[in-house]
């Protein structure tokens, strides 16, 4: 039987920043342990059958197929949540967009909306921050909502709601004191979509038009409608579209309009304020 150290070492990933850490993740994952189990036990035998679930997960890999697709799973903030393709892969540049919503409002009771929820990243992040905030998820598609919901009930975090309802469809007549969004933001023609992991994730959590910003705009627009006095908007965005959104914000009536930057120094988070 080979060892762990053997398998890792024959493993064949296309050269890649991440390839190592793709085949501990994938190789911890068939034996059913963490991957520093594998740094402690490099000389330990493996059975067949991990073997070849192992060389399985790995083939998914070298296709293209993101890790966090083939295990089912993906850590954001403090939690792991349960992943599949009919749903955005969440990623750590949208903790930014939590960062920022966390500080706007008390942890006093409020209630909050997260548009195009998918997992539910978003709004369960700032719901296992804030247990006294109400947390409500909408998304379009059938699949992510019933995901979302999952892994609420998984992590115990009964303050939160998700729904059926593309954008603002859904809750005619309600009212948030804060609404969050990471909407799809790449402009149709951009090259990205046909490289790496975003091949597999769906184009309708990604594409929004010629230049990134439909869904943008329709929120902007439709926000106003939806929040309580001085109640906060706060978009995820792509790293050069700041300033038009800024431009949008401001012209669809927001005030305190601002950008926030990422670690690699990038605007990808802007918000304003309702009069």
């Amino acid at each position: 039987m080979a060892t762990i150290d053997f398998l890792l070492r024959a493993a064949q990933l296309p050269d890649s920043p991440s390839a190592k850490l793709d085949a501990e993740w994938l190789l911890a994952a068939a034996l059913g342990k963490a991957p520093s189990y594998l740094r402690t036990w490099p000389d330990r035998e493996v059975l067949p059958e991990v073997e070849a679930l192992f060389a399985a997960h790995m083939e998914r890999r070298r296709q293209g197929e993101p890790v966090a697709y083939i295990l089912g799973r993906q850590g954001f903030w403090s939690l792991e949540l349960e992943v599949a393709p009919h749903t955005l892969i969440p990623r750590p540049d949208t903790e930014l967009l939590v960062e920022t919503a966390m500080k706007l409002l008390p942890a006093s009771p409020a209630s909050v909306l997260d548009l195009g929820t998918g997992t539910g990243a978003i709004a369960l992040a700032l719901a296992s921050e804030h247990p006294a905030w109400w947390v409500t998820g909408v998304d379009r598609v059938t699949e992510a909502v019933t995901l979302a919901t999952r892994n609420a009930q998984r992590l115990g975090l009964g303050n939160t709601a998700f729904l059926e309802s593309h954008w603002f469809s859904s809750i005619a007549g309600q009212r948030f004191e804060l609404i969050v969004s990471n909407p799809p933001y790449i402009p149709a023609s951009d090259p990205h979509l046909s490289q790496g992991d975003v091949r597999f994730e769906p184009s309708s959590a990604l594409v929004s038009g010629v230049d990134g910003l439909d869904d943008i705009r329709l929120i902007i627009a439709q926000a106003p409608g939806h929040l309580s006095s001085s109640g906060w908007l706060v978009l995820e965005h792509g790293y050069d579209q700041a300033s038009a959104v800024r431009n949008l914000l401001s012209a669809g009536g927001f005030v305190d309009v601002v950008s926030c930057r990422d670690f690699g120094g990038h605007e990808r988070v802007s918000l304003g304020r309702l009069p």
